[in-house]
């Protein structure tokens, strides 16, 4: 089962992300702040992390720059879940390292579509052949 685990400090943003993930048979976990999001990493080896970007203790985009500068940790998808939908936001979470980035409040539709383009290009990563 593909494991995702959501890092939101919202508790209704986590619940809505939890049901329609579940809904499509994922195995969700759940953290409420950055660090709590990069401990369970840690334990639980999600194969995708939906990271809210504004979140106390650490924000999305120090977790995301951790993650990026741990080499066993570096391969994992990041999909932002976030408030942040000026003009500029989008390209500026993108350069941040995240591999995707979707605006609150979450489309279904959008979601399932990003799991799947994200989930299969580490499928890809994991397949290559050694050089």
């Amino acid at each position: 089962m593909t494991k995702v685990l959501i890092a939101e400090d919202n508790a209704v943003n986590r619940e809505l992300l939890r049901e329609l993930l579940e809904a499509r048979g994922y195995t969700v976990t759940e953290a409420c702040d950055g660090q709590e999001a990069l401990r369970m990493i840690e334990e639980i080896h999600p194969d995708m992390l939906l990271l809210d970007i504004g979140m106390p203790v650490l924000d999305g985009f120090a977790v995301a720059r951790k993650i990026r500068e741990n080499p066993s940790l570096a391969a994992l998808p990041i999909l932002a879940i976030t408030a942040y939908a000026m003009q500029g936001d989008r390209e500026n979470v993108l350069n941040s390292g995240f591999d995707g980035y979707l605006s609150k409040p979450v489309n279904a539709r959008a979601l399932a579509d990003e799991l799947e383009r994200l989930l299969g290009k580490r499928k890809d990563r994991t397949h290559l052949p050694i050089k």
